[in-house]
């Protein structure tokens, strides 16, 4: 049986079940196991977090008819005066990967971002995801700086930003 295309990305709504979305991150992330370090944010991320971040900025989904395949949170920053939109917990399902879902959500990003008047895309990855910064780069990404998570002497993630178009 030929499986349907995912639907274009939608917005997750306050009544949306956010356990199937965090599944779907932790799982994503799971590869970062003992690669990175410190440890990922995702081991403390919760259903109710996600619940709050789709009542007060925006997380989006690409689903089919019976799961969410892949996902992204969006944030205004820095707040109170936002001059980009931070792409955050980009995931997609393992079963759909080199289907072109990542970019979709990042092209649908730059879209959000110039409707609201946001001059760029902002993300952050860690040093060691390589692969990561490879595929940022082929979006249109370029990095931008190096930062240190608290107690460490060294880079520990790398900022990318993708410019945008505004009208």
């Amino acid at each position: 049986m030929i499986q349907p295309e995912p639907t274009r990305p939608e917005r997750m709504s306050q009544d949306d079940d956010p356990a199937p979305v965090l599944a779907l991150i932790r799982t994503a992330f799971a590869g970062m196991e003992g690669r990175i370090n410190p440890p990922s944010s995702v081991h403390r991320l919760t259903a109710a977090d996600l619940a709050h971040l789709a009542q007060h900025q925006e997380i989006w989904l690409i689903r089919d008819q019976r799961r969410v395949l892949a996902c992204m949170a969006l944030t205004a920053l820095p707040l109170p005066l936002p001059d980009h939109l931070y792409l955050g917990k980009l995931a997609v399902a393992a079963s759909h990967r080199g289907r072109g879902l990542a970019r979709q959500l990042v092209e649908h990003a730059c879209e959000r971002a110039q409707a609201r008047g946001l001059g760029a895309v902002e993300l952050q990855v860690r040093v060691e995801l390589v692969e990561n910064h490879d595929a940022f780069r082929a979006m249109g990404f370029r990095q931008t700086a190096a930062t240190a998570h608290p107690g460490f002497d060294r880079p520990t993630s790398l900022t990318f930003r993708r410019a945008v178009a505004l009208a």
